[in-house]
């Protein structure tokens, strides 16, 4: 029988899920459950496509729309996600998804469609190498993880244990946004709503939890971290002023990779950073191997790939007066920016 492209609907995402689970090709982000995080989070129209053969799924890709009259009008595999693309059993799949997405882009009108893949696919499509990701195999045993870690780096780590800084599992996400909003003010960058992470934590529920860092029973750093299959993904985290001095970053992703190793998981997903940043250099200090992503994209209105983030020219006039803000605007302001910004 021929291949036959689907939207997808709620009574189909066990189906979706299932797909995903068994896909080598799969990430934490094709999972169902961001179509529901991005509608309900964002009101940003999703397209989830899949192609199925004799009633079995052969392939997938999750599409989001974002339309902002200050950022452009993409649609995206996936937007506020790290990976994205299509995934898919075989060739023929793989080109349904790929024809069915530009269609759906020219129809939307839309700047262009970007692909977020870990994988070059191999299309004469714009690519951009901005980001790398960063992962690595952790063990059972925190010494072998320990010792893994470059000398200088684990002295770092050492500090902060020594200072007496205490991990614990957070039941909600209101002490993390706290630390989170201050955080990103400091880095000149919006905001997302305190509702996204109430969310996130509904939607993906065991699969999504929060570590917070104490120093004498006051919280100073915290992280929301994803997991699937095997791998953990620290993904929205930060830390106030008082942080730095003690090393509670460090202790922090050491303190979730020692809890990670324990409980069975094997891959230690540190995610995206552009080159030449801060978090780039954080994450090669601790023994990690930066590997390129590719970002494709099919032009439609658009003459030019899309140059939104922070390292462009065009808006550091922004992210240095965003800093400036008292804390309660940036707080009020951010989540009506931040949406745009996938």
């Amino acid at each position: 029988m021929e291949l036959k492209v689907c939207h997808l609907s709620e009574a189909d995402f066990s189906r979706w899920d299932a797909f995903v689970e068994y896909c080598s090709e799969a990430t934490f982000f094709h999972r169902a459950g961001w179509k529901t995080v991005l509608e309900r989070a964002f009101g940003h129209q999703t397209h989830y496509l899949y192609v199925e053969q004799n009633g079995e799924i052969q392939g997938l890709l999750p599409l989001a729309q974002v339309k902002s009259v200050l950022f452009g009008n993409t649609l995206a595999s996936l937007p506020f996600c790290v990976y994205g693309g299509i995934i898919a059993n075989n060739d023929e799949a793989r080109v349904a998804l790929r024809e069915a997405a530009c269609e759906l882009a020219q129809q939307l009108k839309v700047d262009a469609l970007e692909m977020r893949n870990t994988q070059a696919s191999g299309q004469d499509w714009p690519t951009k190498h901005l980001y790398s990701t960063f992962r690595k195999e952790i063990d059972a045993d925190p010494d072998v993880n320990m010792k893994a870690i470059p000398r200088k780096q684990r002295a770092v780590v050492r500090k902060g244990i020594k200072a007496g800084l205490v991990g614990e599992i957070d039941t909600g996400w209101q002490r993390l946004y706290r630390i989170y909003s201050e955080s990103v003010r400091n880095l000149g960058t919006p905001v997302f709503s305190s509702n996204y992470f109430r969310i996130l934590r509904e939607v993906f529920a065991k699969d999504c939890d929060v570590l917070m860092i104490t120093h004498q029973g006051q919280d100073i750093a915290g992280v929301m971290s994803f997991y699937f299959k095997d791998q953990v993904l620290p993904y929205y985290g930060g830390s106030v002023t008082q942080a730095r001095a003690l090393k509670g970053n460090d202790f922090m992703y050491w303190e979730l990779m020692r809890r990670s190793g324990e409980q069975g998981i094997r891959i230690f997903d540190y995610g995206r950073s552009k080159e030449g940043t801060g978090p780039y250099s954080f994450k090669k200090n601790w023994g990690f191997t930066p590997e390129p992503l590719s970002y494709e994209y099919f032009l439609v209105k658009s003459k030019a790939m899309p140059d939104i983030n922070p390292l462009n020219p065009k808006y550091r006039f922004f992210v240095n007066n965003w800093k400036k803000l008292p804390l309660p605007v940036a707080n009020f302001i951010g989540p009506m920016l931040s949406k745009s910004l996938g």
